[in-house]
Order: C-alpha cells, then structure tokens, then sequence
C-alpha cells in the first residue's frame, strides 16, 4: 500500500508541461473588427472644451494592451484628479464595458455598444460618499479629435443633466 502511495506521489509530481512557445502566447484571440472599434482613441492627448478652446486641463494616454484584447486609459488632471480604466470587448454579449476607478475614491462600471459611428457606455458610478449616480458616456471620433460626453441621472434615469463634455486632441 505504502509503495502504491509513493508511485502516486511521483507519478503527480512527474515532469510538468512544456512551456508554451513564444510564438502561442503572443496570438491574440482579439481578431474581429469589433475589438478594434475603439482604437480612434489610441494615443496620447490633450483635454479641452468641446470647441477645441482653452487650455487644457488634463492629459490621457490611450494603450492597446493584452495583445489589443483591451485599452488602457490614463487620465491626469492638472487639479490632482487621476483616473485609471479599463475597456474591453466581450465577444459572447456583444458589448463593450468600462471599468474607471479615480485617486478620489469613485468607482464606474459602464456597459454599451457602438451605434452610428459612437461608443454609447452606461451604468452606474459610485462616489467615495457611497452614493450611486447613473452615467451615460459616449465617445466618438471628429475631425479635431475625440470626443467625450456624459450625462448623469440622481433619479435612477427619470431625469439626464450634462455631466462632462470634453475634446480630446492629440498632445504635441
């Protein structure tokens, strides 16, 4: 009994699987036009106000990464606000989702998919106060650049106020 345990043991802890070839990992199952939907937004960028005036009050940087199966968003506002997010293709429900998390404690989770031309996101945000707000946020190339606008409801979607209306344009 004692050397049918002992042949076991080995026999699990037996040499482990190969390692996958460089050339297997680096594939990516993000193939279909809809994972790269999103990639007008790519790059490095300047905030202003929708018009293109002003100066800017923030910078992002917009990466394809996980071999473009998701983009990852940096955003810096010259007042200390700093949000981080992670948008990501779901080829099963078809949708796009967000995930945005600040330095100031909020917390959105939105889901949408594209229509005319615009990536439409919505869901809820929760503020550091514990408090929900719902938030529609849509995305959409211009000849300028990028643009991002929200509305949001206190009302559970009775009622949309503008949130934030911004240009993004390519940082020089």
């Amino acid at each position: 009994m004692l050397r049918a345990l002992m042949t076991f043991a080995l026999l699990s802890t037996s040499t482990p699987a190969p390692p996958v070839p460089a050339k297997a990992a680096q594939a990516s199952a993000c193939t279909a036009p809809e994972y790269h939907q999103l990639d007008f937004w790519i790059g490095d960028w300047d905030t202003f106000e929708p018009d293109g005036s002003g100066s800017s009050e923030a910078r992002a940087h917009i990466d394809p990464i996980l071999n473009n199966c998701a983009i990852h968003e940096l955003y810096e506002q010259i007042d200390g606000l700093v949000g981080d997010s992670f948008l990501s293709y779901d080829g099963v429900r078809k949708l796009w989702q967000q995930t945005w998390v600040t330095n100031r404690g909020s917390l959105m989770v939105i889901q949408g998919a594209f229509k005319d031309g615009a990536l439409i996101l919505e869901g809820e945000m929760h503020g550091k106060e514990g408090n929900a707000i719902l938030q529609r946020v849509t995305w959409k190339a211009e000849p300028k650049g990028v643009r991002e606008a929200a509305v949001m409801s206190k009302d559970g979607g009775k009622t949309w106020v503008p949130a934030f209306d911004v240009l993004f344009m390519k940082h020089h």
